[in-house]
């Protein structure tokens, strides 16, 4: 039988592409798209690791979704000075989310106050993605906008306090596997992270809306 971690990655495998293929991160990933969108898409995420993250102290005691609170993964710091180098100072002022963050942002917060088991399906999109693929974002931006590695624009996807993301990964899984939840709720967890992909792949197709390539 496999393991819940194993479970948890095939379950979610298709909605985990779409979200990956979407045209905006395809053009963004590409070079086909300018800084102001990876800004806009940056400000994005901001609204979703608030939602994250000003839940997290209060569920570090549960049970279940406690052992997944891990300081050493928080990325609204990192995401704070990259949007300062993005935007400048006053980047507070014109942060806005689109419709499909502050519905992703409002389902991570619900989970986070209502349902702690719900809450690992999205930590686990996130951050596992970040470790991942994430690294793949951050060499393309150093690349294409000239960041300086490792540096300020791209310092989200750098997890200073990680110092062996494979070793950190596994951890990670064994994690998975050993939730205290019964058949039903892991099934209901593997349902919230197909979810999560979805509100992912949601906010993708409008930001590429927002940034349409000219023909």
């Amino acid at each position: 039988m496999d393991s819940f971690s194993t479970l948890i990655r095939t379950a979610s495998h298709e909605q985990h592409v779409a979200a990956e293929t979407s045209t905006f991160m395809s053009d963004l990933l590409g070079g086909r798209l300018g800084v102001a969108a990876y800004a806009r898409y940056t400000e994005q995420l901001w609204f979703v690791y608030d939602a994250l993250e000003s839940g997290a102290a209060r569920l570090a005691s549960d049970p279940v979704a406690g052992p997944f609170v891990r300081p050493e993964l928080y990325r609204l710091a990192a995401l704070e000075q990259d949007l300062a180098h993005l935007r400048g100072a006053g980047w507070r002022t014109g942060l806005a989310a689109l419709p499909a963050t502050e519905e992703y942002a409002a389902r991570v917060r619900e989970c986070a106050e209502a349902w702690p088991a719900g809450y690992i399906a999205h930590h686990y999109t996130r951050y596992l993605g970040d470790l991942s693929g994430g690294q793949i974002i951050r060499d393309r931006a150093e690349r294409t906008w000239g960041f300086e590695k490792k540096g300020d624009g791209v310092r989200f996807y750098v997890f200073e306090q990680v110092a062996n993301p494979a070793a950190f990964k596994r951890g990670y899984r064994d994690l998975l596997d050993a939730v205290d939840a019964d058949d039903l709720e892991r099934q209901r967890i593997v349902t919230e992270c197909k979810r999560a992909f979805a509100l992912n792949t949601e906010m993708f197709r409008e930001l590429g809306a927002e940034f349409p390539l000219t023909a």
